[in-house]
């Protein structure tokens, strides 16, 4: 009896070792290393329906032409022929009040992107919308659509690891007059010698005993007189 309880024991271990060391079925697709998904290639503007072309508006109207074209496309029915209008923008750190701050600019003031197929009609609706002061490049009854290396650098083509970060701008230029805030020479005036954006840092010519002294000071030490 003994034995045949051993026997059994000894068949239910060998069957559990095979079915340990037996080959696992791999569905199609399902690996145990999950693989990166490759982010989809960004679809170039260029590649859109239409050309882009540049527009001239007086500087600081950019947004009311905008609106202004876009009301005149609905109005005339050109949804057709005119697909977008676009006023490319930047995000630029400047220093306000000695405190860092992002907000955003104009990349080309004045200047206004409209990707259209260029037809008389087209060409009359945006030419005379209020605000608009001609097409740039060509002549003004046919203007020169922008290059693929110019679509893609004005409007930007970057996958989402590749986006720059907000362009640093600083609040002031050399030669401008600026007060110290902190530090021991707080309330003194002086004039910007030199702009270090990588570091953050001016030297400012400040009046001791006198004398201009060049100091150095940070972004946040400063501000306009």
């Amino acid at each position: 009896m003994s034995e045949m309880v051993e026997t059994t024991e000894a068949t239910a271990a060998d069957a559990a070792v095979e079915e340990a060391t037996a080959p696992v079925d791999v569905v199609d697709g399902e690996e145990s290393i999950e693989e990166e998904v490759e982010a989809p290639e960004p679809i170039s503007p260029f590649d859109l329906p239409g050309d882009w072309y540049v527009i001239h508006s007086y500087s600081g109207y950019e947004n009311k032409v905008k609106v202004n074209l876009e009301t005149r496309i609905q109005s005339m029915h050109m949804e057709d022929h005119i697909f977008e209008v676009h006023i490319p923008m930047e995000d630029v750190v400047e220093f306000k009040a000695g405190k860092k701050v992002t907000v955003p600019k104009k990349v080309f003031p004045g200047y206004i992107l409209v990707r259209m197929s260029l037809d008389d009609d087209s060409w009359y609706a945006v030419r005379n919308t209020p605000g608009v002061t001609g097409f740039v490049a060509g002549n003004a009854q046919k203007p020169t659509p922008l290059s693929r290396r110019e679509v893609e650098r004005f409007l930007g083509v970057q996958k989402e690891e590749e986006k720059s970060k907000p362009r640093f701008k600083p609040e002031w230029e050399v030669g401008e007059q600026v007060r110290v805030v902190t530090g021991p020479f707080a309330d003194f005036n002086g004039v910007i010698e030199e702009i270090n954006i990588d570091q953050q840092k001016v030297v400012v010519l400040v009046n001791i005993f006198g004398r201009d002294t060049p100091v150095e000071l940070g972004f946040a030490d400063i501000q306009k007189s």
